[in-house]
């Protein structure tokens, strides 16, 4: 039997994340992933600046070979259209692949013990079962996304899940137009555009119907469509379920979640990566000092935030007539627009060393 004192479960961004932030507190880890790197996800492949806050207090530098920077976020509705800079650093469109590639050459720099194509059978209290072998490990930590095994195993299950969303994904290869990630809005959909390299941009769609796909959708986006028209597919379509879901509780024993696997915002926020990235800072904290009820308290801070955010965002999806009264109300005065795009990135909070990491816009 091998022995850890932290044993990670799930290798995606939210695993690797804990396992970062535990070895800068100086703890042995182990991760465990039943996938090979780097690990594909459907998503809008953009962090916001205090994402990119927050992966760089984990010692994850994304160059400007890997990211494309973006200077703000721009709503385009039927009627209206309305945008604002990022009051302090830029995002990041980041290829999902590249950001993992980046975080697990980080961790192999950090001395985390990684097990590729291994996946977790099954955890009795602190052992962790894997093909051929067990594992003792002080805390186990569950990072295994939004239908997590883990939560199953450790009995902490119940929660609420909001209303199922579809995403898709598909990267064109075109030259971005734009210097700002855009979000289309339509009826009962979304479409984000996101640069991801000088002639690259990721395109995402989010609905309420698990039949709609991307092209599909495109047709009630005539301006968008036109601009893809010509441009050739740089991937497969790829698809993954959102849903804003809240635990009560994320910890049990010596057993913790983080990422999707401990509760999650809608998609429509964009903080998915950053509230996981937090988490597992807050996360080795608790781990480090040997008591997991901060953590709790933290996680429930954390999610605050982006669960207010994404009941606005979700509102306006359902109601065309807020949505577009929303819009026009922010073209007319765009200091509305300024001031909601400060509070969702959490503007106050960003150091000044953050943001002067940030790529620059």
């Amino acid at each position: 039997m091998q022995a850890t004192e932290v044993f990670v479960i799930g290798g995606g961004p939210a695993g690797l994340a804990v396992a970062l932030a535990a070895r800068r507190r100086g703890l042995e880890v182990m991760l465990a992933d039943g996938a090979r790197p780097p690990i594909d996800k459907a998503c809008g492949e953009g962090l916001m600046p205090d994402g990119s806050a927050a992966l760089s207090d984990l010692g994850v530098s994304l160059g400007s070979a890997d990211a494309q920077p973006f200077r703000g976020i721009r709503f385009v509705g039927s009627a209206a259209c309305v945008e604002a800079a990022f009051p302090l650093g830029s995002g990041m469109g980041v290829r999902r692949t590249a950001l993992h590639a980046r975080m697990v050459a980080s961790a192999e720099r950090a001395g985390v013990r990684m097990c590729w194509g291994t996946p977790v059978s099954g955890l009795t209290s602190n052992i962790v079962r894997l093909a051929g072998t067990t594992v003792a490990a002080r805390w186990v930590i569950g990072a295994d996304g939004f239908d997590s095994r883990v939560r199953r195993w450790a009995g902490l299950d119940a929660g609420s899940v909001g209303r199922l969303r579809f995403g898709f994904r598909i990267q064109y290869r075109r030259e971005p137009w734009t210097d700002y990630m855009e979000l289309h809005w339509g009826r009962g959909c979304q479409i984000y555009v996101t640069p991801v390299s000088p002639s690259e941009v990721c395109v995402a769609l989010v609905s309420r119907d698990p039949h709609l796909r991307l092209e599909q959708a495109l047709q009630g986006f005539p301006r968008l469509r036109a601009r893809l028209a010509d441009a050739p597919h740089g991937t497969l379509e790829r698809g993954a379920v959102t849903a804003n879901c809240s635990l009560p509780r994320v910890y049990r024993g010596r057993v913790a979640l983080v990422g999707d696997a401990s509760g999650s915002v809608d998609a429509i926020t964009g903080e998915g990566l950053c509230l996981a990235f937090r988490q597992a800072l807050a996360l080795a904290d608790a781990l480090a000092a040997g008591d997991l009820k901060p953590y709790q308290a933290a996680h429930r801070r954390l999610a605050l935030r982006p669960i207010l955010m994404s009941r606005l965002l979700l509102a306006m999806d359902r109601q065309a007539w807020l949505r577009e009264g929303a819009l026009r109300a922010m073209a007319f005065e765009p200091r509305i627009f300024r001031k909601m795009l400060s509070v969702h990135v959490a503007a106050g909070h960003l150091s000044q060393g953050a943001a002067s990491c940030a790529l620059p816009a």
